[in-house]
């Protein structure tokens, strides 16, 4: 996928990390049964939030009529909320089907905005209809007018698949 990923580590944890938790800031080693090194897990109690931007924290504004970017209308509340994730030590990413030629004007409406995250992913498919298959746990949102009411679905285990 192309996209620069810009990541700004946590400093809020470092009481207890070891030296490789300080280096990635909200990371720990993981170990498979046999001892083998696995990709690395969230600190206990963080979460990586991937958070859409058209349609979640402002209108709904296609890639074909960027020049309505800079104008976007915020969404009452996304902002309040996405921050105090951030200030509880989650990790913000936004994950928007905008497209590289839409940084600049993505970045300067987020900060003008207040809006506090570490990184932000462009290049998402469009269309909808998501179907994502990891090895990890993995909590759905789906956003409806506002944060007020967001309930998480968390996926249970796939003993249907065997």
């Amino acid at each position: 996928m192309k996209g620069k990923v810009n990541f700004v580590k946590r400093q809020t944890l470092v009481d207890y990390m070891t030296e490789a938790e300080k280096q990635s800031g909200y990371l720990k080693e993981s170990l498979t049964e046999n001892g083998k090194k696995s990709s690395p897990k969230l600190l206990p109690g963080l979460k990586n939030y991937l958070i859409d931007i058209d349609g979640v924290i402002c209108e709904d504004i296609p890639n074909e009529e960027p020049e309505r970017m800079p104008d976007a209308f915020e969404i009452p509340g996304s902002k309040e909320q996405i921050n105090k994730w951030f200030e509880e030590n989650h990790i913000i990413t936004f994950f928007t089907a905008r497209t590289e030629e839409h940084r600049r004007t993505t970045e300067k409406w987020l900060k003008e905005r207040g809006f506090k995250y570490h990184c932000i992913v462009f290049g998402k498919p469009r269309g909808g209809n998501y179907h994502y298959i990891d090895d990890n746990h993995i909590q759905a949102t789906r956003f409806v007018e506002s944060f007020e009411n967001i309930k998480e679905h968390t996926t249970k285990g796939f003993e249907d698949l065997k």
